[in-house]
């Protein structure tokens, strides 16, 4: 099964983004070479295998973000940390 992530973008350099996943201080890359709009800091986008695939309206990246915290939750509560979410 694969897990595409939303991101907020912190910067973009030479075509690939920096971004914050989640609450955190992780952060992960990915390339935006696969996006057919436009994306700047601040934006929120899907990411898949290290690549950027959509951009998300904020709103959507939050609620999916919490579905992904409640599900690890439910996995084993307080027990469970997982610091990119």
């Amino acid at each position: 099964m694969c897990l595409a992530i939303p991101a907020e973008i912190l910067e973009i350099s030479d075509g690939v983004a920096t971004c914050k996943v989640g609450e955190g201080d992780t952060t992960v890359q990915a390339s935006i070479m696969l996006m057919d709009e436009e994306v700047a800091i601040g934006d929120y986008i899907i990411i898949h295998a290290g690549f950027a695939l959509r951009k998300l309206d904020p709103k959507e990246a939050q609620e999916t973000l919490k579905i992904l915290r409640d599900m690890v939750e439910l996995l084993g509560g307080e027990e469970y940390q997982h610091e990119m979410l």
